[in-house]
């Protein structure tokens, strides 16, 4: 059977984030199109950050998963800034497995509270700890009602 544009998605929804393993390239929202012609596939994706340091890797990983399937002959992976990532972009999927993961997943929208809920109880009440987190998408939240800190994706 052919490799359709179909596979191609299911196979990019296999590639990790480096940074968060529990969560896929697809479900943060990072790949904007997917082109298949003639056993070349071309992929443009949209960094989380301009700086971020796993692209390579992210890069890689998308060019092995592609070339393993059948009548696939070449993978050209395009970064581009032109459609910039939001966090708005994280589908609900990724989004619930951020949760589950300990990361909460970032307030939608640009109105109100940058805080989001905590993952450990559900509280909507934290404070930001530190806008500095493990990696430059990410900080530290304070739950007031758990009093547990936790990890949070930066709202962009």
């Amino acid at each position: 059977m052919p490799t359709t544009e179909q596979m191609l998605w299911s196979a990019l929804d296999e590639v990790k984030d480096p940074e968060i393993p529990s969560i896929s390239i697809v479900e943060l929202g990072m790949v904007n199109r997917v082109r298949l012609d003639d056993g070349c596939v071309r992929v443009e994706m949209t960094p989380t950050f301009v700086g971020c340091p796993a692209i390579g890797m992210i890069r890689q990983a998308v060019q092995e998963q592609l070339t393993a399937l059948d009548g696939i002959r070449e993978v050209e992976v395009v970064i581009t800034m032109d459609q910039p990532w939001t966090t708005d972009r994280i589908t609900p999927e990724g989004r619930e497995k951020l949760r589950q993961f300990g990361i909460a997943p970032p307030v939608k929208g640009s109105s109100g509270s940058l805080v989001p809920e905590c993952p450990y109880c559900g509280a909507g009440n934290g404070e930001v700890h530190n806008w500095f987190g493990p990696t430059a998408c990410r900080a530290i939240f304070y739950c007031k009602r758990c009093r547990q800190p936790f990890e949070g994706l930066k709202p962009v």
